[in-house]
């Protein structure tokens, strides 16, 4: 299941110290501080409001700290969102496509469940509307990586001749991603325990319609 930034960050194993090219010394414990600092901020803030003063202070490290790491909150945001979110959403294959597609769902809603990203990820797609650079950034970090894995996916699920040759694979991606997303972080509506696998169901004859 997916887990949260922070968890995320802290749930790797350090090594003691790296050295960027010609630079200073980095302290991998310093850089997941500051990490987990920013995706609380940002939870708290959002990105419009996210000072780079107000991670600092929260990661107990210096300014120039996130300087020798970042050159800018935009490079920061994107560069720390987009490890997570890639990392989450590693190749899926069950063996089935119902499983695949099942599996998928769980993995969103774990993370759409969880209190930092139901937080962060609507306001920075709604950042995503007015700023640009900032979605040019993402999409083409996260949202195409993304959208690559669960091609593949539907690509296997043809080769196993689960799904016609002919199947409109940007449509089921849609499907796939939309009425998960516009319950739990729109509507934010409950869900009952079989909700995951009625909407698989419906997902697979949609795709096969």
């Amino acid at each position: 299941m997916t887990t949260s930034p922070s968890s995320r960050t802290s749930a790797r194993t350090p090594t003691p110290e790296r050295r960027l090219p010609g630079g200073p010394v980095l302290q991998d414990s310093v850089t997941e501080a500051i990490a987990t600092a920013f995706f609380e901020e940002l939870a708290s803030s959002g990105y419009a409001r996210l000072s780079l003063e107000a991670v600092a202070k929260r990661a107990g490290a210096g300014k120039a700290a996130i300087y020798r790491r970042w050159s800018s909150k935009l490079e920061m945001t994107v560069a720390l969102t987009s490890a997570v979110a890639v990392d989450a959403a590693g190749e899926i294959d069950t063996g089935t496509l119902r499983g695949d597609v099942l599996a998928f769902l769980t993995d969103v809603a774990g993370a759409l469940r969880h209190s930092l990203p139901s937080r962060i990820v609507p306001d920075l797609l709604a950042e995503c509307a007015r700023n640009p650079e900032l979605a040019q950034a993402l999409f083409t970090a996260v949202r195409d990586t993304r959208r690559a894995n669960a091609t593949r996916m539907l690509e296997r699920a043809v080769e196993r001749g689960e799904l016609p040759p002919e199947v409109d694979r940007e449509l089921a991606l849609d499907l796939l991603a939309g009425p998960l997303y516009w319950r739990l972080a729109v509507i934010r509506t409950p869900t009952a325990p079989d909700y995951l696998d009625r909407l698989t169901d419906k997902l697979l004859a949609a795709f096969t319609a």
